[in-house]
C-alpha cells in the first residue's frame, strides 16, 4: 500500500504535463496557457490548476499576471548567467576532486556511461540522451564523493535546459557533447586535474553559441531588454 505521502493528486498531474509540455519546447517562450483550458483539459477546478501554475512559477518557468493571460516565461540574461556562474563555480571542484580520487572501476564506469551517450546518438534519441547527460554528471559527483555537490548542479541545469535543447534542435550537437564528456573522463580517469578542468569549462562553454543563436532568430523568447 502507498503511503499517504507518495498519492498523486490533481495538482501533481497538471504539474507534471505542463513541466514536460515546457521543457520539451511543446510550449515555447512567450506561449500564453489558460487556466480554464487546462482545467477543462483534466476535468478539475481551477484551483489545482491555480497551485501546478504556482509550482511552475517558483522554478522560473512560468510568469503568472493578475487578470492576464499566464505566459511561459522567458529567458533572462541576468538569471542563466547567474546560472552558469554556480554550476561552474561547483563542478570546478568536482572535477578536481575526480580526478583525485579516480579508481579503475570508476574509470570502467565512466566508459560504460560513454558508451551508453553512443548508442543514444546512433539512435537519434534526444530525451534518451538528455538523461544520460545528467547521470554522467551524477557519476562524476560520486567519483569526487560529493553526491550532495549534485543537487546544486542539477538545479542549475534544469534553469537552462530549454536553452540546451533549443541547441541540440538547431543541429546535431550530441556527438559534440559526447566528446567534450570523453575528454573529461580520460582526464579524470588519468588524475590530470587540469586537464579535467580544461575540459569541463569548454564543455559548459558550449551555451554561448546557443544563446548567441537564440537571440538571432528568436529574439522574443528573451525578456525585454535582454537583446
Amino acid at each position: 500500500m502507498n503511503q499517504l505521502g507518495e498519492r498523486r493528486t490533481s495538482v501533481d498531474d497538471i504539474f507534471d504535463f505542463l513541466h514536460e509540455e515546457i521543457l520539451t519546447l511543446n510550449l515555447r517562450p512567450g506561449d500564453k496557457i489558460s487556466e480554464a483550458d487546462i482545467a477543462a483539459r483534466f476535468g478539475v477546478s481551477r484551483q489545482p490548476v491555480r497551485d501546478a501554475f504556482s509550482r511552475l512559477a517558483n522554478l522560473d518557468l512560468l510568469f503568472i499576471r493578475p487578470q492576464r493571460a499566464t505566459e511561459v516565461k522567458r529567458f533572462s540574461m541576468r538569471e542563466t548567467a547567474k546560472s552558469r556562474f554556480v554550476r561552474l563555480s561547483v563542478e570546478t571542484e568536482v572535477l578536481r576532486r575526480a580526478a583525485l580520487r579516480c579508481t579503475a572501476q570508476d574509470a570502467a564506469k565512466l566508459e560504460a556511461a560513454l558508451a551508453d551517450q553512443e548508442q543514444a546518438i546512433r539512435d537519434r534519441d534526444v530525451e534518451r540522451f538528455g538523461v544520460l547527460d545528467y547521470e554522467f554528471h551524477k557519476l562524476l559527483c560520486s567519483i569526487a564523493d560529493a553526491d550532495f555537490a549534485f543537487d546544486v548542479i542539477m538545479t542549475e541545469k534544469a534553469k537552462v535546459d530549454r536553452l540546451c535543447r533549443l541547441g541540440l534542435s538547431k543541429e546535431d550537437r550530441m556527438p559534440e557533447l559526447v566528446n567534450d564528456h570523453r575528454a573529461i573522463a580520460k582526464a579524470v580517469a588519468a588524475h590530470d586535474c587540469d586537464g579535467a578542468l580544461e575540459a569541463g569549462r569548454l564543455h559548459l562553454s558550449r551555451l554561448d553559441e546557443t544563446i548567441r543563436w537564440i537571440s538571432e532568430t528568436n529574439a522574443n523568447y528573451f525578456e525585454a531588454g535582454d537583446i
